[in-house]
C-alpha cells in the first residue's frame, strides 16, 4: 500500500508554508498542462493557476475532468520572470497546492514570488 503523501495532512496555510519551501530548495514547481496549455482553477472569487511543489501532488489533482492532464516542472526562474508578470496583466492568482477535497491557498503571484 503506498503512503500518503505528507502534504495531504495539512491544512491550506501549512501546505502553503512547506510548498514555497519545497519551492525553493527544489528551484522547481509544478502546474498541469493539456493540449490547451495550462490548467486553471476558479475558486470562489478567484480565478487562478494550481501550482504544486512536486508531480505527484500535481497528479493526485489530475482526476475527472483534469484526468488527461499532465505535470510539468517549471523552473522558478522562469515562472518569477514570466509567470507572474503574465498572471498579474491577467488578474490571476496563484493557488498553492490544492489537494483532493480541499482548495489551496489563494495568494497574488507578486506575494507568491515575494516568499519565493
Amino acid at each position: 500500500m503506498s503512503q500518503l503523501h505528507p502534504l495531504l495532512e495539512k491544512n491550506a496555510f501549512q501546505r502553503l508554508e512547506e510548498t514555497l519551501a519545497l519551492i525553493k530548495q527544489n528551484e522547481t514547481l509544478f502546474i498541469l498542462t493539456d493540449e490547451h496549455g495550462c490548467v486553471m482553477l476558479t475558486t470562489d472569487d478567484e480565478d487562478g493557476v494550481p501550482v504544486w511543489p512536486d508531480a505527484e501532488l500535481a497528479k493526485l489533482w489530475a482526476t475527472e475532468d483534469w484526468a488527461h492532464c499532465e505535470p510539468m516542472a517549471l523552473p522558478t526562474k522562469e515562472f518569477l520572470s514570466k509567470w507572474v508578470v503574465g498572471m498579474t496583466q491577467d488578474d490571476l492568482m496563484v493557488i498553492v497546492c490544492p489537494v483532493p477535497g480541499e482548495e489551496g491557498e489563494v495568494i497574488s503571484p507578486e506575494e507568491f514570488a515575494q516568499q519565493l
